[in-house]
Formats: structure tokens, sequence, C-alpha cells
């Protein structure tokens, strides 16, 4: 491993970074994203040295009122039966998750079902229930002010803990059947999307159940519209009235992460709609944020770019979890190993080219 190299202590740690990436053995910027990143992490780490070796990931899970109106391809039963999968090992998330070495969170916070005798101890899994499911958006907002802040503080408390024990990059994922219906909601309420567009296939429905979930999610629309403009409540008005518990951890999750400075790896589709409530509460949160991966889930690409964020992947994923969210975080740890490990010019005796400009010059011959 070489060393970081000195570098002038003048200007902010994403200058110094810039410069010091300069250094490295490669034309300049030629990383591209990589060296994006590493400066990014530079930032929120403070450090000219930044380690992500300490890796989480936290998925919170739960139940929806709304898929009472028959817009999911799966019973809602299905929640709390991928929760004891996920505590069983056997998920997607766990797979990757251990690919990477990565620890995985599982957090309740609003599952619709009772849970076998001593579940509770299960090492990891954290019963934080706020209610057994939102309520049926179509007909009533999905929790109370309250409860919103019970989930809040759910995913804040995970952050606590992640600092606490050494986690030095958290990655969010989330369960919740019914809950693409939950998101493109917020996305046409916070982001103006028309339904049509918001509205994905999510677990695989049909045609005639996509045409469902557009008519509901109109519906749910024209229940919660406001009947003036927001303004700054706007993250908190319609996390409240068409969310989802595991929705408002996430974003909880952000929130606190910006405060303490721990870097966030978004998911997808579920996730970067409370990434979008989290920017509307606090817009400096997005400091924090790494987008893992463009969703296949329709208006996912769309909500990127409505937010100006990229993401790392593209590898046609629609599944949640935190899948995404697992595999990009190889990426920022490579970006942070590329300032921390790469050697430079000088330290490798490798001539940069400024030095081959010069020695070629007529002056340097004379």
């Amino acid at each position: 491993m070489s060393v970081a190299p000195a570098i002038p202590a003048n200007g902010s740690l994403e200058e110094r970074a810039r410069r010091a990436l300069d250094q490295k053995t490669k034309p300049p910027g030629s990383l591209g994203v990589l060296e994006e990143v590493a400066v990014r992490l530079a930032g929120i780490q403070q450090t000219l040295a930044p380690v992500l070796s300490v890796k989480r990931l936290c998925v919170f899970a739960g139940s929806h009122g709304i898929t009472a109106e028959g817009v999911s391809a799966y019973p809602g039963s299905v929640t709390a039966q991928m929760v004891l999968n996920f505590l069983a090992g056997g998920a997607a998330i766990n797979v990757l998750a251990r690919h990477g070495n990565i620890g995985v969170h599982v957090i309740d916070v609003g599952v619709d079902g009772e849970w076998p005798a001593g579940l509770e101890n299960t090492p990891h899994f954290f019963i934080r229930k706020v209610r057994a499911g939102t309520r049926n958006t179509l007909r009533e907002p999905a929790m109370t002010s309250a409860e919103c802040d019970q989930a809040l503080e759910a995913g804040r408390e995970q952050v606590r803990q992640a600092v606490a024990d050494g986690v030095q990059v958290l990655g969010l994922g989330e369960m919740g059947i019914g809950n693409t219906t939950a998101a493109a909601a917020l996305y046409c309420g916070l982001l103006g999307f028309d339904p049509v567009a918001a509205v994905g296939r999510g677990t695989g429905v049909s045609e005639a159940g996509l045409r469902r979930k557009v008519e509901v999610v109109e519906g749910i629309l024209r229940r919660h519209a406001p009947g003036d403009a927001l303004g700054e409540g706007a993250g908190r008005y319609w996390l409240e009235s068409v969310g989802g518990y595991e929705m408002a951890a996430m974003t909880g999750c952000i929130l606190e992460a910006r405060a303490l400075r721990l870097p966030v790896v978004v998911d997808g589709f579920i996730s970067t709609a409370a990434a979008a409530a989290a920017f509307d509460l606090d817009p400096a949160s997005r400091e924090v944020c790494f987008f893992s991966h463009r969703s296949e889930e329709a208006a996912h690409g769309a909500a990127l770019k409505a937010l100006r964020v990229e993401p790392l992947l593209d590898l046609k994923m629609r599944l949640g979890e935190g899948t995404g969210a697992a595999l990009a975080m190889h990426v920022l740890e490579a970006a942070a190993k590329i300032l921390c490990e790469m050697a430079t010019f000088e330290s490798a005796g490798v001539s940069d080219a400024a030095e081959a400009a010069g020695a070629s010059s007529p002056a340097a011959c004379l």
C-alpha cells in the first residue's frame, strides 16, 4: 500500500482529494466516476484516506394497507414470510451480503404478522413495529404524524448504532408487498409525475393489474390532493399520506446519516422515493447519498433525473431488498482504495505528462 501523498492543506477536502488523484499514475480524470466517488467520500469522512471496509445493510420491512385494492401479484402475507427468509439467510440480499462481507440488519417497522416465539432474540433483528401495516391510502392517510415520527426514529436509531459499531458505509434496503404503489404515489406527489408514467409492474402484475395500479394511484392522489401549496412541508405531508413505514424509516436513516457524516448507499425504486422525501426535508442530506443502480421499474430513471443524481450501476434489476446497494458498495470501496493505495508519479518513479513535456522542450536541452 502506498502512503497518501502530502497535499497542501489549503482548500476543501474535496479539492485536496482531486489534487491527490491527479498525482496518481494515470491521466487526470481517467477513472471517471470512481474519481468523483473518491472525492465525495473524502469530503464526507473528512480525510484523504477514506476507508469503507466495515459495511452494513439495513433492510426495513413494512406491510401496506393498499394491498387490499389488488395492486400486487403477491398477497400481503409474503412480507412477513420474506422477513423470515432474510433471517434464515436464504434471500438474494443474504447471498450478495455474504459475497461482499456486508453485515445485514433486518428491521420490522410495520409488518402485519406475528413472529414465532423467541424470534425477537435473533441477532441483527430489530422489532420496531409502529403498527401492523399502513392504512389503505385510497381511503385514508397511510399513517399519523406520531407514527411517522416513530418510523423516522427507527431509521435514525440504525444510523446511530452503525456509527457506534464502527460501520463506515450503510446501505438501505426494504421489503413490503404493495410498496411500489406507495412509492409511485410518493413520486407523483413530490416530483409531479403522472400516474401512468410513475406506475410499473412491481412484483410482475398483468396488463389488467397494471391498469388497476394506475387507477388506484390516481385515486390516492385525488384523495390526498393538498388544498394549498405545501412548500417545505411536502416531503413530510406525502410521506404521512401515501408512504410506508419502511420508507419513512429509510428517510430517517438518510437524515441521521447526514448529521453523523455516514455514507449511505440508496438501493432502487422504493429507496429512492424515501430519498426524495429526505431531500425535501433536508436538502443537504443528498451530500451523503450514493445511488446504487437504475431499476427496471418504471419511472426510476426519471426519478433519478428529477433528483439530479446518477446511479453507479445499471444491471436491469428490480428486486429491492438492498440488492443493488450491496453490489454498489464494492464500487465505493474500490474508489476509496484508489485514493488511498494507488501510487503517485513521484513514489513510483514514473514520469508524468508535465515532466514528459518538459523533457522534450528546447529549453530542457540547453
